[in-house]
Formats: C-alpha cells, sequence, structure tokens
C-alpha cells in the first residue's frame, strides 16, 4: 500500500531502534520522511539523518505535517518542553510519541501550541531497523490521544501493514505491561530455562540449542491454539510428584519464580477442567495462598 505523500510529511526525532526502522518503514510506504537526532550515526538507506543541539528543534520542524518522539519514555516530556520552548510546533501539527505505557498527557507541554497529541505504540518487537518494515506488517499498535491525532496514528499504522487498535489512556500501562510479559518476560524465561540446563551439566551453546526446538514446537502450538490450548506439563496432569522433585532441585530464585508462574499455570489448568481435588493438591505442594 502506497501512502498520499500529500496527505503528511512525517519527522521522526529520535533515530533509536524504533525511530529508525518506523522512518523505514514509512519511507518505503511513500512517505516524505525526516530523520532528525542529537549526533551523526549511520541509518539504512535512503534515510538521511539531521543532527542538532539537545535545545533546539530539528531544521525540518516546519516542513512537516507529523512530528514522532521516538525517543524513550523518561525523555518524551523533556522534549516536548524543547519543542514548546523553541516556539516551533503550530497548530496545523500532530505530534505523536511512541511510548506504550505513557499516553499523549507526556506532551502536554506542547497543548498551548494547538497541535493534536497522541501516541502510536506497535506491539513489536524492533530490534534490527533494517528489518522493522517486515516485522510490522500484520502486527497490531495501540493508539490514543486527540481525535486528529488518532486518526493520523491510524493511517501511519496501516499503510506500513500494523493494524491499529484504540486504547483508553488510562489502560495504557496495564497494556504494556501485557506486551512486556509477552516478550521481555517471555526471553528471560528461556534465559532461566538454559541456566538451568547449564547446571545440569550443558555447555551454554548447548543447552539453548536443546531448548530452542521445544521453544519453537511451543510456540507453533500457540499461534495455532493459544495460552490455553497449548498448555502441557506436569500441572494440567496433576502430578504433584513431578513439582516436588522440581522443587528440591531448583535454587532459591528459581524456585520461587517457579512458585508464582506455578499460580498461573494453575489457572489455565482449571480452564482446561483439571479437577478441584487435584487443583488442591497442586496448591499445597506449590503452597500458593
Amino acid at each position: 500500500m502506497t501512502a498520499d505523500t500529500s496527505t503528511a510529511v512525517v519527522g521522526v526525532i529520535g533515530p533509536g531502534r524504533a525511530g529508525t526502522g518506523l522512518a523505514l518503514a514509512w519511507m518505503r510506504a511513500g512517505y516524505d520522511v525526516r530523520l532528525h537526532g542529537r549526533r551523526a550515526k549511520p541509518v539504512p538507506a535512503p534515510l538521511t539523518l539531521t543532527t542538532g543541539a539537545p535545545n533546539a528543534a530539528p531544521p525540518w520542524i516546519d516542513q512537516v505535517g507529523v512530528i514522532v518522539c521516538a525517543v524513550p519514555d523518561d525523555a518524551i516530556a523533556p522534549l516536548a518542553r524543547t519543542l514548546s520552548a523553541t516556539g516551533s510546533v503550530r497548530a496545523h501539527q500532530i505530534v505523536l510519541h511512541l511510548s506504550g505505557s505513557l499516553d499523549k498527557s507526556a506532551l502536554a507541554a506542547l497543548q498551548g501550541s494547538g497541535a493534536a497529541l497522541g501516541s502510536l505504540h506497535p506491539l513489536q518487537t524492533l530490534v534490527e531497523p533494517e528489518r522493522a518494515p517486515d516485522h510490522l506488517r500484520g502486527a497490531w499498535a495501540a493508539v490514543e490521544g486527540d481525535p486528529r491525532a488518532v486518526g493520523m496514528a491510524e493511517e501511519l499504522a496501516r499503510h506500513v501493514g500494523l493494524h491499529p487498535f484504540r486504547l483508553r489512556p488510562e489502560h495504557k500501562a496495564l497494556y504494556h505491561a501485557g506486551a512486556v510479559f509477552a516478550s521481555n518476560y517471555f526471553v528471560v524465561v528461556e534465559a532461566i530455562a538454559q541456566r538451568l540446563l547449564e547446571r545440569a551439566g550443558l555447555e551454554r551453546s548447548d543447552a539453548w540449542a536443546a531448548l530452542l526446538p521445544l521453544v519453537r514446537g511451543t510456540f507453533e502450538n500457540l499461534t495455532r491454539k493459544g495460552p490455553e490450548g497449548a498448555l502441557t506439563g506436569p500441572v494440567l496432569r496433576g502430578d504433584v510428584a513431578t513439582l516436588e522433585r522440581h522443587l528440591a532441585a531448583l535454587p532459591a530464585p528459581e524456585r520461587a519464580l517457579y512458585r508464582e508462574l506455578g499460580e498461573a499455570v494453575l489457572d489455565l489448568a482449571r480452564r482446561r477442567g483439571l479437577d478441584a481435588a487435584a487443583i488442591a493438591r497442586l496448591e499445597r505442594t506449590l503452597a500458593i495462598g
């Protein structure tokens, strides 16, 4: 899908992984895109990067219809204050940030400019900017803010293959916590699994190589059946003896996490129909409640 480039020139402030990846995706979708940072760094072609002092607006600020603040969460409000102090943002413009946990109020310093304020958060991990255009297609994206900002955020999302959905401002932190569980904590759990296999005697690289087919198989089941249908393992079987062996073998930090995660597993097992007596035995074993 190609954007109507007469509707918006997009300026991205912040050439990090998300900012650069989205800038590249929008450029490939047909938008006229500008990218700005504090210091020079390589960016993927055909993007070019302008640079400038942190207390100054980008040199192209008056040429763009949409300003995207692609900076870390704690830098959004300071950036908004900087843009406000320069007087460079105008009422016809739209200003968006990319935070998953903050709403449009992070841009409150620009309220007096009359610009429409909002947020656009792709629900996707963007590690390599060059691959972002492919990774964004088919992912979802949370949008919220002023009506004009929401409309533009939805357009920007759709033109790179994202599926936009609207969130209430007060729900952003809860939504983003869910995203952290799905992505960041998933990675952490795999790192713990790798560490436990190392303790069992495998070399680090072999531990991950051994786990990878299991992870892929689990992900395939998740893709086809969702979390409830993909659940397997000793909790679903009501296998108290196996849980007891696990708890006895685990070091204290991992044992505590195992117990905490066990509560969530029990919830899925209840939904799968595990009987009340088995649930009670498992709860006692995991020392939950």
